[in-house]
């Protein structure tokens, strides 16, 4: 486990252990219950862990993700593609019965924004399964969450229960808004995602250009980019 606490100065320092890092909690108690590291077969050495390294004790055992779904761990070796997703991808993600939700903020903010939810962790943890958080590079894609900045993921795994979730997401929505968040567009929100990403207007403009008749558009698109039907 890794104290919550850890999180304070010492953010960059615990995402940089390795190529990968995620951390994950239940919301539960101000702890990180698992850090998950992924390093390429080049990077010399291994994370640090032990009681030099906020008393991390390294896995003796298989950490089961999703029952038997998950990738090979434990430092054995692979192809890329069989170790940095988290499940195999013949196998069922995660449970298979749940509900998503992803907010990704600035990275210069993910301290400030975990702490805002560790706030609410009474409201967070009864329809939770489990939250990760995970970093990514800035990127020039237009729709990405992580354009034109270095973004933190702070992803939640909800029980399969709509009408328990959701006004929990737009409680996390109304808080976290003063860290600039971007919602995962393949995940559920409920505020207007459109206002977070400074290139829609030039999206938008492409839309109408090279389909104008809205023949690919449909009411999710309608509901959160804009771009009706004539």
């Amino acid at each position: 486990m890794l104290p919550f606490e850890a999180i304070d100065g010492h953010f960059d320092e615990i995402f940089s252990a390795a190529y990968s890092v995620s951390l994950f909690t239940l919301w539960r108690d101000p702890v990180f219950e698992l850090v998950l590291t992924k390093r390429r077969d080049d990077q010399a050495g291994s994370p640090p862990v032990g009681e030099d390294w906020f008393s991390v004790i390294p896995a003796e055992r298989q950490v089961p993700f999703g029952g038997d779904g998950g990738t090979e761990q434990l430092g054995v070796p692979g192809p890329w593609h069989e170790r940095l997703p988290h499940f195999r991808p013949e196998a069922t993600p995660s449970t298979g019965v749940e509900l998503q939700t992803e907010f990704l903020v600035p990275r210069h903010h993910a301290v400030a924004a975990l702490r805002t939810v560790d706030a609410v962790r009474d409201r967070v943890a009864p329809v939770l399964q489990a939250t990760e958080i995970r970093t990514m590079t800035g990127d020039g894609l237009w729709l990405s969450p992580a354009y034109g900045r270095d973004t933190v993921g702070i992803h939640f795994t909800w029980v399969k229960d709509m009408d328990a979730v959701l006004p929990v997401i737009a409680l996390l929505e109304e808080l976290l808004a003063p860290y600039d968040p971007r919602p995962h567009w393949g995940k559920l929100f409920t505020a207007t995602a459109a206002d977070r990403y400074p290139r829609m207007d030039d999206f938008r403009a492409l839309m109408r250009h090279y389909d104008p008749a809205g023949t690919f558009t449909n009411a999710y698109v309608e509901r959160f980019v804009g771009h009706r039907k004539p």
